[in-house]
Order: structure tokens, then C-alpha cells, then sequence
């Protein structure tokens, strides 16, 4: 059965349709490429201009002069190392957390079939339907009556169940061969040895795709931490940002923009082929 495409392949074949086939493939690609990358060229720029430069209208593509102080000053003024180790202590304890939590109970409710498995599964993807900030006033209750505000178990909590990362877990665990599972049982594997040695490395790209959704979730979240850390010194970088910027400088305020905005840059371009083979994995098993 043949494959259909906008260009037959007896065009391709000739030197012109080759020639127009790669002119607008080339054209698209960096059209696209343009789009996404421009804003990032306008942050970084920015930060590099004169304040009057940067309120200047019309603006200007290139700075007339390179300023690398407002580097600087984002970096001293702002107290960005205090506020990004901040949010690296919220984000991974987030994230170890909810690891250890989800992949317990998609593991229960995929290999162990507890009774009521799937009526447990509804409640928990209903939780999917009821808005974040219905539950902003329950949590911060609750986190206040524990006596945690102002500490990073505050944002561990309630980010260590989470529905949608439970059920992305649930569909790999019940997409990996059974067979394999119960080769295990039949060794004398018990449930928490098959968990630990053959489950979680069969795992691992679902695993990364998850650890990267809750860092993320954390590292942008605004206001949850606003309301949890009233002490300026323990807020995270999204705060921060906020809290710092009233008698700050616009071209200060972009470069510590572009500061916050690295480390999650910096894990996607190192990670990306994990992240890509967890996402695309749940469609290309069974």
C-alpha cells in the first residue's frame, strides 16, 4: 500500500521539484525557528541594553552598546543564588516525593489489582476536574494548622499526589510484558523485589518524563509558594522575581528573568531524549 504525499515521488526525482521540495522545507524550518527562538534573543538582548534603550520606541533589534552589568546586578541585587537554591530544595524534594508516592500506587492499582482498583482510579482522575484554586484555601488550612509555613515540606506535600503523573505511570506499568513479571514470581521474586528490579528499570523513560513534570510544576508555580513563604530569605525564584522588583531597574529585572529561566533550559536540552522516548513510549508498547 503506497503512501500518499504532497509531492509524488516521481517529483522529487527531478532536479527542480528536488530543489523547490528542500527550498520550502528549508524556509519552513527556519521560519519556525525564528518564532520560537526570536523572544529568547529579545530577553537576553534586552538585558544587555541602556534602560533608556529599552524603553525606547521604536525599539532597537541589535543594543547600540553591550551592557553585561545588568547580569550582575540581577545577580547581587536580587540575591538570586539564596532564591534559586531555594527552589532547587522545593523542586526535587517535590519531585522525590512524588515519585516514591505515584509510582507506589500506579504499581498497586496496575500489578496488584486491589479490590475496588478502578472505582479508587475514578475518584483519583476526578480530582483532574476540580479547579487548582478550589483547592488553594483547604491546603493552606491544613499546611497552616501543622505549624509548616515557611518551610519546603509545604510544597512537598501537596505536590506529592498528583493524578495526572498516577495515571501516566499506571498506563506504562500496564503495557510492560506480564510474562517477565511472572518469570520473577516464579524465581521467588516478592512484590517489592519485582517493583525494584524489574519494573522500575523497564521504567525508567516514564520515570524521567514524570521527574521532569513535577520540577517543572514547581519551579513555575507562583501562587502557592507566595502564600506559604512570608519570610523573604526562603521564597523560591518565582517569588522572588515579584517581591524584588518594585525599585529595580527593567533591564535588572529581564536579566534575572533570563537567570531564573537557564536551569530548566539547561534540563530540557540534556534530557530531551529521555523526555521525548518516556512521552512516546506509552504509543509505541502494545
Amino acid at each position: 500500500m503506497s503512501t500518499r504525499t504532497l509531492i509524488s515521488p516521481a517529483v522529487l526525482a527531478r532536479p527542480r521539484g528536488r530543489a523547490l521540495y528542500w527550498s520550502v522545507f528549508t524556509a519552513v524550518v527556519l521560519l519556525f525557528a525564528l518564532a520560537f527562538l526570536f523572544p529568547v534573543y529579545w530577553m537576553v538582548t534586552g538585558a544587555m541594553k541602556s534602560p533608556d534603550e529599552i524603553a525606547r520606541t521604536p525599539p532597537t533589534l541589535v543594543p547600540e552598546r553591550w551592557h553585561l552589568g545588568g547580569y550582575t546586578d540581577a545577580w547581587d541585587l536580587m540575591q538570586l543564588p539564596q532564591h534559586l537554591w531555594n527552589t532547587v530544595v522545593q523542586a526535587a524534594g517535590a519531585c522525590a516525593c512524588q515519585l516514591v508516592l505515584c509510582t507506589a500506587a500506579a504499581y498497586a492499582l496496575s500489578k496488584l489489582r486491589p479490590a475496588f482498583g478502578k472505582l479508587i482510579l475514578g475518584g483519583i482522575l476526578a480530582t483532574l476536574m476540580v479547579p487548582a484554586q478550589a483547592l488553594v484555601v483547604p491546603k493552606y488550612l491544613t499546611v497552616a494548622d501543622l505549624g509548616l509555613l515557611n518551610d519546603p515540606v509545604a510544597i512537598w506535600l501537596p505536590a506529592v499526589a498528583n493524578a495526572f503523573n498516577l495515571y501516566l505511570l499506571k498506563r506504562f506499568f500496564d503495557q510492560l510484558p506480564r510474562d517477565v513479571l511472572e518469570a520473577a514470581e516464579i524465581d521467588g521474586a516478592g512484590k517489592l523485589r519485582i517493583l525494584w528490579s524489574i519494573v522500575l528499570p523497564m521504567s525508567r523513560p516514564v520515570l524521567g518524563v514524570v521527574s521532569i513534570f513535577a520540577l517543572v510544576a514547581v519551579w513555575q508555580d507562583f501562587l502557592w509558594p507566595l502564600m506559604v513563604f512570608s519570610d523573604t530569605d526562603k521564597q523560591p525564584i518565582s517569588v522572588a522575581l515579584v517581591q524584588l522588583s518594585q525599585n529595580i531597574q527593567l533591564t535588572v529585572l529581564i536579566a534575572a528573568m533570563v537567570i531564573a529561566s537557564i536551569p530548566m533550559v539547561a534540563l530540557f536540552l540534556v534530557f530531551q531524549r529521555h523526555i521525548i522516548a518516556g512521552i512516546s513510549a506509552g504509543s509505541t508498547k502494545g
